[in-house]
């Protein structure tokens, strides 16, 4: 993956002149000549200096828009704005001096990576996440990354409305806690998404574990990074609430799934949406698939699981990544069955957030007899 640097303003060398110093020595034309003929070359000479004026006016206005957008590290269309943040900084732990220049590593290394997915219209819940488990700022960032092990970003895609994509720009020049992946971002299309979320996680991050969380539920990071540290004797492995439903093929009803006949009257065993971990041998073999290779379902937890049992992956069980209230092992919190996450996310994060079992109870240990 090429590394990606700040664009540096360069001068132009090459000068354009009106004649050359053979030319000096011609012999003129007769006057009359001279100024029916050089009435054209004026106006053009002319012309030709209003637009190398405008052109420099313009690369000058370029260059102070350039400066004034947020920074970001880019790999391919892939943004990662929080170590485009430190690329003009030495306070990050994550740099390597190069020469003159200060470089943000390609991939760093982490023990798990924690993507969680938003959308436009939810910048309350990103708000309401700052204010309680997640970090509020950059440097907060970067000592939540120190303290656990593991990176989190909000992860969105683009919009085609100018006005959505002005106000995610504003927020992420604020928070520079966000990457965002190329792909539309539409409920219809959160399978692709999640796929996309993957490989791009993969491309910017050297983790032991991807873990896909929703911007509704209530995380204990301490608790996550303990429950990925334990040792499993299958590198390839799938952590999460499992759970099989039957197949819904009634248009009208919640979680239609217009691809049940070729599944049958039940659902194969899956984790739920909310949250669910992929070691880094799984995620690697999704992000060498090539578009349009895996079957979307109409529901993203599904697509998942579908494509988990198709590969030789170990299904971990966890229910403490799915309790419905905090408890001494919780590590994800949400309102399951009721809702898929937390009813009004914005203002019960807040109120779990001041319940010391959810916010301050201490970090248990992994039991020894968890299943491997």
């Amino acid at each position: 993956m090429p590394r990606t640097s700040p664009l540096l303003p360069s001068s132009d060398n090459h000068h354009h002149h009106a004649y050359s110093k053979s030319e000096k020595t011609k012999r003129p034309f007769p006057s009359a000549t001279f100024t029916t003929a050089t009435r054209p070359l004026i106006a053009f000479s002319i012309f030709c200096l209003i637009v190398g004026i405008s052109g420099t006016v313009f690369s000058l206005l370029a260059l102070s828009s350039h400066h004034q957008s947020p920074p970001v590290f880019r790999c391919g269309r892939v943004q990662d704005s929080f170590r485009g943040h430190y690329l003009s900084s030495s306070a990050s732990s994550s740099h390597r001096k190069v020469g003159d220049h200060m470089n943000v590593v390609d991939r760093p290394k982490f023990l798990g990576f924690v993507g969680i997915q938003t959308s436009f219209g939810f910048a309350d819940r990103r708000d309401a996440l700052r204010s309680t488990w997640f970090a509020s700022s950059p440097d907060s960032l970067l000592r939540l990354e120190q303290a656990t092990g593991l990176a989190f970003r909000f992860v969105i895609g683009r919009s085609k409305d100018a006005k959505k994509m002005a106000e995610l720009s504003r927020e992420v020049d604020q928070y520079k806690d966000f990457m965002l992946i190329d792909i539309e971002e539409e409920h219809a299309r959160l399978p692709s998404k999640t796929l996309a979320f993957f490989k791009a996680a993969f491309e910017l991050f050297d983790a032991d574990y991807y873990v896909k969380a929703d911007d509704d539920i209530y995380l204990r990071p301490d608790r996550l990074a303990t429950l990925l540290a334990k040792e499993r004797t299958n590198p390839m492995t799938y952590i999460g609430c499992m759970k099989k439903g039957p197949v819904i093929t009634d248009p009208k009803m919640k979680w239609y799934e217009s691809q049940g006949h070729l599944v049958g009257n039940e659902f194969f065993l899956h984790a739920y949406g909310p949250m669910y971990i992929l070691s880094a041998e799984v995620v690697a073999s999704l992000a060498t698939a090539r578009n349009n290779s895996l079957r979307m379902f109409s529901n993203e937890d599904v697509t998942i699981g579908s494509w988990m049992l198709a590969m030789n992956v170990h299904h971990e069980d966890n229910r403490a990544i799915c309790d419905p209230q905090c408890t001494p092992t919780s590590i994800a919190v949400w309102d399951i069955p009721k809702c898929s996450g937390l009813c009004n996310p914005a203002t019960k994060l807040k109120e779990l957030h001041q319940i010391s079992l959810c916010s301050k109870s201490p970090t248990l240990p992994p039991d020894e007899d968890d299943d491997r």
